[in-house]
């Protein structure tokens, strides 16, 4: 064997190494990526779920239902694409499919969560923001249109204001029936200042008119908590009635 022969051997030995080591690699990355892709999949599956389960119902609707169940039903759809042997993904996918043959017809059964407190308040704006995200990423994977992105996105932002509206209303209300009309005209206030600040204040006029019109009756009940009475006494109005006006005195001794 020529010296040649034994160096083209070692070149190749060394070329074939460098490509298992390669191929390796790139099939360590692929187990990686794929197990990546399953657990994003099925953490956007768990918040997904959330959102379906615990959204208020007074802020839910046929249409928001319908999809969620969508965007459920396609992350279904792609983890039985990684897990074809996965039964319950492929049970879990004939009822989603069921319920979206309903269309508008879906039912709804999230009960009514009054937003009566600021914890609150923030869990259902937290629910917004994980819907806000799960619409985007569903856009950008090409599973939702464009325009219907853009409509779905403007909704999140019309129902975060329906729950500020309710949020503050609640507070109010609660304070008038507390007989604290100073904590009812501070919510009032505090609402009406947030539907005036909006792109399109005339979209909520109806409600701004009407947080308006309590924030009206709260100051008037704080007025008249505060003014004073024939019957108050004390010791500044009792003296203030013995001191005669100067003007009295002038006509007197003049």
């Amino acid at each position: 064997m020529t010296p040649l022969m034994i160096t083209l051997l070692i070149v190749a030995g060394i070329v074939i190494l460098i490509a298992i080591g390669y191929l390796n690699n790139v099939v360590e990355n692929n187990k990686l990526e794929k197990k990546k892709l399953r657990l994003e999949l099925n953490d956007r599956l768990r918040r997904c779920g959330e959102i379906t389960e615990t959204f208020p119902g007074q802020l839910m609707t046929p249409a928001l239902k319908l999809l969620l169940t969508r965007l459920e039903l396609n992350l279904n759809q792609r983890i039985l694409a990684q897990d074809k042997g996965n039964a319950a993904v492929r049970e879990r996918l004939g009822e989603l499919e069921a319920e979206i043959a309903k269309g508008e017809g879906i039912a709804v059964n999230n009960p009514p969560t009054p937003i009566q407190t600021e914890a609150k308040a923030k869990d259902v704006r937290f629910l917004l923001e994980a819907l806000h995200s799960q619409i985007t990423r569903a856009a950008q994977d090409g599973f939702l249109p464009a325009n219907e992105a853009k409509h779905w996105i403007r909704e999140v932002r019309h129902i975060l204001v329906l729950l500020h509206i309710e949020f503050f209303n609640n507070l109010g209300q609660a304070a008038l029936q507390a007989e604290q009309p100073g904590q009812a005209r501070l919510a009032f206030e505090r609402g009406v200042q947030y539907l005036r600040k909006q792109p399109e204040p005339a979209v909520y006029q109806e409600q701004l008119q009407y947080m308006e019109k309590l924030l009206g009756r709260a100051n008037a009940m704080v007025l008249d908590k505060t003014a004073p009475t024939e019957d108050d006494h004390n010791e500044l109005t009792d003296g203030l009635k013995e001191v005669e006006p100067e003007w009295k005195k002038k006509v007197i001794y003049d």
